[in-house]
């Protein structure tokens, strides 16, 4: 029985109850869902995917746009799709910490704080966390770690016969299991990413064998190495030189069976004023660059910021366009499909007709 006089309130059955509860449920989780996938174009085909060869056309996705997933970092830098937890990890050096943008909830938080700021990030064949540290923390950093399956970490590599590494910057993994990162002296100039030291290597490429973590030099004559990728056999190493003049240039050195490099071609030239930083290859050979100014003044960023990508012979394909300069990038998502874009402060992601090499 129940009063069901006009001023009175009438109880809820157990269904209205949960009719309520589903209805507030849906209404809170819409506008996470909507700001997980912001396009910045409603038009299709996106007009910020610039055809610079027909042949990008076989790789663009005609109903496919750039969105923004998040933003609020300083830097982001060397993200890196973890597949079976659906999520992404990737850097944001100036406030030293390692976020995770998880696709399902479409939320960007905290993965580490006080990360030494941690720059370039991969995983190994067993699905550790790999981890350029670029700088100090507490007196610790400027080394490359990997994460133990129960979350210790463990240091893999912090010194070259004696001497610290100047700031590891950018990592990849070989099939054979060795870990091969850069070593510049970005972080090192300044109190922004890390700290100001007096660097005591020169500018190197280093491999880590994936058995005995011995440590060798494999590069040492270039100014300002950066990105890292393998071709999709693994028989060519692309090395971003960030610093070469005038122009920043992209080799391509043989890789030999002992783990050596053997001869180098010059294979990418970033004209008119642009910049590369981080590079991934599909599974084609193609290499997809992350791209922006130099900071030239007569560059022009807004024309530059974004991704370029080349065939494997280095010519231009196409350019995906950005608000922002892209350092870095990685294909991830179920079908190693979707390229995420890690922006100067935001993530973003592209659907493309072609997955990543090595996933």
């Amino acid at each position: 029985m129940h009063d069901s006089s006009p001023g009175l309130a009438r109880p809820l059955s157990r269904r209205r109850l949960l009719q309520g509860g589903l209805i507030c449920s849906a209404a809170l989780a819409l506008p996470t869902l909507a700001r997980a996938a912001e396009p910045l174009s409603q038009r299709y085909p996106d007009p910020l995917i610039e055809i610079l060869d027909d042949r990008f056309l076989e790789l663009r996705l005609f109903n496919a746009s750039v969105e923004r997933l998040a933003t609020g970092l300083r830097w982001a830098e060397g993200p890196v799709w973890i597949g079976d937890g659906n999520y992404l990890l990737m850097s944001d050096i100036p406030n030293n910490r390692i976020v995770r943008w998880d696709e399902v909830s479409g939320r960007l938080d905290t993965y580490r704080a006080q990360s030494n700021f941690a720059n370039g990030l991969t995983r190994d064949r067993q699905g550790r966390l790999i981890a350029c540290e670029g700088s100090t923390t507490h007196g610790l950093g400027r080394r490359v770690t990997r994460t133990e399956h129960d979350g210790r970490l463990t240091v893999l590599a912090d010194n070259f016969e004696g001497k610290p590494f100047n700031s590891p910057n950018d990592v990849v993994v070989k099939g054979d299991g060795s870990i091969w990162f850069s070593d510049p002296p970005f972080q090192a100039n300044s109190d922004y990413e890390g700290h100001r030291v007096k660097t005591e290597q020169p500018d190197g490429v280093y491999r880590i064998d994936g058995e005995s973590l011995a440590v060798t030099r494999v590069i040492g004559d270039l100014n300002g190495p950066n990105g890292l990728a393998f071709s999709p056999d693994e028989k060519l190493l692309y090395v971003v030189e960030g610093r070469a003049k005038p122009n920043r240039l992209v080799w391509a050195y043989t890789v030999k069976d002992d783990g050596s490099l053997g001869e180098r071609r010059k294979h990418i030239e970033a004209l008119e004023y642009g910049a590369l930083d981080g590079i991934k290859c599909d599974v084609a050979g193609n290499l997809w660059c992350g791209w922006g100014s130099s900071g030239a003044p007569a560059a022009k960023p807004e024309a530059l910021d974004g991704v370029r990508v080349f065939d494997p012979s280095g010519k231009a394909l196409g350019h995906i366009h950005l608000p922002e300069r892209c350092p870095n990038l990685c294909f991830g998502g179920p079908e190693g499909n979707r390229l995420f874009m890690a922006g100067s402060h935001s993530l973003y992601s592209l659907y493309v007709n072609i997955r990543g090499a090595g996933l």
